[in-house]
């Protein structure tokens, strides 16, 4: 394999030039507290798990809204957890407090803290992709950013302005919520095996000259 080149901050720029990456697995919607049931019992018998949540823009200073979905993802299949109808239900209390699998998020700590507006959860076993990055020497904290980075392709963002309370979901809010949380395990293994392998080199791109 060719030695990966990585950027310390990568030129958003290119991006849009870059290939579309969609998750490609199936996609469940989870709509009520039995639902969520089954699905953190499937989803603890993973052995990693991706992480992000959506929350309904508001375009009025000085308000926001509850998280309205958590999306959790295997390498194959993403449930979408609909909060705005089910709340923060005990499996869901239960997953966030499980220590056994290794839950990959991006910015996690805000996530965290929104969530908590939902209700009261330890959340353990959070690994923060942000912070590991910087021992890669990457300076890069947008998702956007990090998988053009590593892997050269583009995660679109166009829906994540879009209504997440709606009655129902429209399957490109689906994929890109289930894209977000997918490509946190991307990232995550592609991190374990640069600091393994060391099998990248690092451009340091200078910071803009201040005019």
């Amino acid at each position: 394999m060719l030695t990966k080149t990585l950027y310390s901050k990568y030129d958003k720029k290119l991006i849009p030039t870059l290939p579309k990456v969609t998750f490609p697995g199936r996609i469940v919607v989870i709509l009520t507290a039995g639902e969520a049931e089954k699905a953190v019992n499937y989803l603890l018998k993973s052995n990693i798990l991706g992480f992000d949540t959506e929350t309904k823009p508001v375009f009025k200073r000085g308000r926001q809204n509850k998280v309205a979905l958590l999306q959790v993802c295997t390498e194959d299949i993403c449930f979408l957890f609909r909060l705005n109808r089910i709340g923060l239900c005990p499996a869901i209390i239960r997953l966030m407090e499980t220590t056994v699998i290794p839950k990959i998020g991006l910015s996690w700590h805000d996530d965290i803290n929104s969530l908590h507006k939902r209700g009261n959860f330890n959340p353990q076993g959070f690994f923060e992709l942000q912070e590991h990055m910087k021992e890669l020497g990457i300076e890069d904290k947008s998702l956007a950013k990090l998988y053009a980075n590593l892997f050269g392709e583009r995660i679109s963002k166009r829906e994540q302005l879009s209504n997440w309370e709606s009655d129902v979901l429209t399957d490109k809010q689906k994929l890109y919520a289930a894209t977000d949380a997918w490509a946190c395990i991307k990232l995550y293994k592609e991190y374990l095996r640069l600091k393994e392998t060391k099998d990248y080199k690092l451009i340091i791109v200078p910071e803009p000259e201040q005019e």
